[in-house]
């Protein structure tokens, strides 16, 4: 076969050779090879004059074939190897093994680069100095630990425990393998190091999320060892900065760049741009970015990723149009990824229905992530069928895919979809539990979440820190004590971690319980609180009643350096009404604004009508509705008709009605308490207008109902229910109870009773209340001096607040009741509420 010769090369390969050839014109020759066409040519005429068993020649051919790293070319080069290194002059040459595991590398072969180099061990070639590193880093791109692990034994074994090249290259394995602390024992373990040591490591630790001490580690190296950074060095620790968001760290950072005299280059830029971003300094982010003469891809969809992120969703339209302008970088699936985040955050359909057209014109749709992106779009947009049909679009719908969906229904109100969607799911992790569980818990289906997270533990799956805040939340609401410590139980015995944000949501569920010496437990247990953890503790105080307490642990925040917030304000507000501290809450409520800067919201005016109003300072609250810079809403009216309902004065309470026609007219709570108001005073004329103006309005009243827990069980009861199993013995209890309570002194108190109706009938509807039918089912489920926790929707009435007192001490029972305003904690016949409520 005639070989077809390259025109660059006829004038060396038509010149008759010597038998022994110039290693120089030969390394020449095969540097001067383009591609592996021209790379054969070579070889072909060396073959016909015999130089092909030259063990330089085929050394250097190898590794040039290794450094075009293409499929072909590994190939040839693979076949030269095995045809010739076997002469006696080629056997065990080492170089040869070296480009092929460097080549195999290069090409992201990395399973090829480490058979090549257990062949080399196992026909007994001696490694070099460069092995060692080739193979390691070949290891530590395909994240191959245990391999590594190995090889950096027989490095030790062949006496390169002290190189620092193959150091380095082992604390870039471990780094890469998310072994930063096995990096940093080599890094200190080595008797020399030079500026890849360093930045292989800080380079591990910024990825791992080690970001400060990447940057500690960083500060050593230049301000302690004297070592400059380069480039590399420099973008990893940029990174890290940005992970930490400190600005005034970040320039410091960046002043070595100056100092070590180093070029600011694309990647550079692109990390500097980003770390600004994160630091909250968009002004110099978005400067760098308009400087850059040479903006690539990655840096525009850098800046447009933090623009979204940010919510700076016109400036990130306006990148995204620039990349689509004459000139711009062709957009790419992060690209889109960003851009549907885009329309998501501003709910624009029509923009996502845009980037979905351009991802189906440029085939884009197969990436799952941009699949996902895409369902959550369209759910978010409220266009729940246009989500269901790209999922079943999708060749691949992965687990996020199903997550996606089952979210987007959850969100959308459609529980039943999700928990069909769930059902049908292949196969599900720990996020599809997270979000069906979570999901229950935002639609108020606290029973639901609690059962299902039951029958995860039944199916094996270990819950994580995320499914116990969901848990917690849903238990705390149930108010089922009993469910909460097995739940903090569960957490103590698999370790899940009590970070800030489960910790808090315990201390709040143990609150919610009825149980805040557990809550205020957890809480002097944390060694680091945010203003969240602040508010779970000062709301426990709250439900106990403990305002005193309550205003002591606001004020030790604020000396602790805790910045308050809008919902510290409302705990501690409603702490004062509670407790009946108004000259404490006047103080605090002043202080919001004067000295801290926040402007008081409806709600926390609705905290200090509520607290004037149960002090019986009526004049002075409706002064605070008249002078509010916002129009009072029905809860703000709902808490001064409540005063006026407690001191009986009905003139006020008219005053009111007059404003709710306006305000709120639809408000079932606020017609009832103003009909219960009228009925205490025996106007039942007006109680008739009231009711008939709900029933035109179609306005409907929400039955009163309590539950209580018993064996893990929770039991509802409603006002006048008979159809609980255990009927009877209840029946027979609330007769008993009756009995002894009258004669420890309980007189019926029928203003209670909001019917016109004669003594007796009123008397029996009082003694049918959900709360005492609750009490009698915890006396006859439940052992003597266990105690009796119940969870009530309305607020408590007069005569059910005295009998609960008076059963305490007849069956000395610890009896806490929570109703919708606060908590109520009966023993040896007094309340914690000191009667104040």
């Amino acid at each position: 076969m005639t070989a077809t010769v390259n025109l660059s090369l006829s004038p060396l390969l038509s010149t008759p050779q010597q038998p022994q050839s110039n290693r120089s014109t030969t390394t020449d020759l095969i540097k001067s090879c383009k591609n592996l066409n021209e790379i054969k040519q070579l070889h072909a005429r060396f073959t016909k004059q015999g130089f092909n068993q030259d063990p330089g020649f085929l050394g250097k051919l190898i590794a040039k074939c290794s450094e075009i790293g293409s499929y072909d070319s590994l190939k040839y080069a693979q076949t030269a190897f095995d045809n010739f290194c076997y002469s006696e002059e080629g056997l065990n040459n080492t170089y040869k093994f070296n480009s092929l595991i460097k080549g195999y590398s290069l090409a992201g072969l990395f399973s090829d680069a480490v058979l090549i180099y257990a062949r080399m061990v196992l026909e007994n070639v001696e490694p070099d100095g460069y092995t060692f590193p080739l193979v390691l880093s070949a290891c530590a791109k395909d994240g191959r630990f245990f391999e590594g692990s190995e090889i950096q034994g027989l490095a030790l074994k062949w006496g390169f425990g002290d190189d620092v090249y193959v150091l380095n290259s082992l604390i870039h394995l471990y780094s890469e393998c998310g072994e930063v602390d096995k990096a940093r024992k080599v890094f200190d373990k080595m008797p020399d190091r030079n500026l890849v040591s360093w930045t292989c490591l800080i380079c591990g630790y910024a990825r791992r999320e080690k970001a400060e001490e990447a940057v500690r580690l960083f500060f050593e190296m230049v301000e302690e060892e004297g070592i400059m950074p380069n480039s590399v060095t420099m973008v990893c620790v940029i990174s890290a900065c940005g992970k930490l968001g400190g600005l005034g760290l970040a320039e410091r950072v960046c002043g070595y760049i100056g100092k070590a005299g180093l070029k600011v280059n694309t990647v550079m830029v692109n990390a500097l741009v980003d770390m600004y971003m994160k630091c909250g300094s968009v002004v110099k982010a978005k400067r760098l970015f308009e400087e850059c003469v040479d903006r690539n891809l990655v840096l525009y969809n850098t800046i447009l990723s933090n623009y979204v992120r940010h919510g700076m969703v016109t400036e990130a339209l306006d990148v995204l149009g620039e990349m689509l302008s004459c000139g711009g970088p062709r957009p790419d699936r992060v690209t889109l990824l960003s851009a549907i985040s885009a329309s998501t955050e501003m709910a624009d359909v029509f923009l996502g229905k845009q980037c979905h057209a351009y991802i189906l014109r440029n085939g884009l749709e197969n990436w799952d992530s941009i699949g996902n992106a895409i369902i959550d779009m369209y759910m978010k947009c409220g266009c729940q069928e246009w989500a269901c049909r790209v999922f079943h679009r999708m060749s691949n719908k992965t687990v996020v895919s199903w997550n996606s969906l089952i979210a987007g229904f959850l969100r959308n109100g459609d529980v039943e979809a999700a928990c069909r969607t769930f059902n049908e799911m292949p196969e599900n992790d720990i996020v599809s539990w997270n979000t069906i569980i979570g999901g229950l818990v935002q639609q108020s289906m606290f029973e639901d979440a609690i059962h299902l997270f039951r029958v995860m533990q039944n199916e094996g799956i270990k819950a994580d820190r995320v499914t116990m805040v969901s848990v917690a939340s849903a238990c705390g609401y149930l108010g089922a004590n009993d469910i909460a410590k097995w739940i903090y139980n569960y957490i103590e015995k698999y370790e899940i971690h009590l970070d800030m944000q489960l910790s808090t949501a315990l201390i709040d569920m143990f609150a919610r319980c009825g149980d805040p010496p557990s809550a205020m437990k957890l809480f002097n247990k944390m060694k680091e609180r945010d203003v969240s953890a602040w508010t779970a503790a000062i709301g426990a105080m709250a439900m106990e009643g403990n305002g005193k307490r309550a205003v002591e642990l606001f004020y030790e925040m604020l000396r602790e350096g805790v910045e308050p917030d809008k919902v510290v304000f409302v705990a501690v507000l409603t702490a004062c009404s509670h407790g009946g501290l108004v000259g404490e809450g006047m103080e605090i409520f002043r202080t919001m604004k004067e000295i801290r800067g926040i402007s008081p919201q409806i709600v926390h005016y609705g905290c200090i009508v509520d607290m004037l109003g149960r002090a019986g300072l009526l004049k002075e609250a409706i002064d605070i509705i008249k002078n509010m810079p916002m129009k009072p809403n029905d809860a703000v009216w709902g808490a001064f008709l409540a005063a006026c309902k407690m001191h009986k004065n009905d003139g006020m309470a008219t005053y009111a009605a007059d404003m709710i026609s306006e305000s709120s007219p639809d408000k079932a709570g606020i017609h009832v308490l103003l009909s219960n108001i009228y009925a205490s005073g025996g106007k039942w004329t007006d109680v008739a207008k009231v009711r008939m103006s709900m029933k035109e309005r179609g306005i409907k009243k929400n039955p009163g109902s309590s539950s209580i827990e018993v064996n893990g069980t929770v039991h509802e009861f409603t006002s006048g229910d008979e159809s609980h199993p255990e009927q009877t013995s209840i029946c027979l209890m609330l007769e008993e109870m009756k009995c002894r309570v009258r004669e420890a002194g309980h007189v019926p108190d029928l203003t209670n009773v909001m019917i016109d109706v004669d003594e007796q009938e009123k008397e029996f509807l009082l003694y049918r209340h959900s709360e005492k039918i609750a009490m009698a089912f915890g006396l006859i489920s439940t052992s003597q001096g266990h105690p009796i926790r119940i969870v009530k929707n309305l607020r408590m009435c007069s005569d059910c607040h005295s009998f609960a007192k008076l059963v305490s001490k007849v069956y000395e029972r610890h009896i806490i009741v929570r109703d919708n305003n606060r908590f109520h904690f009966f023993q040896r016949g007094l309340c914690s509420c000191g009667d104040y409520w």
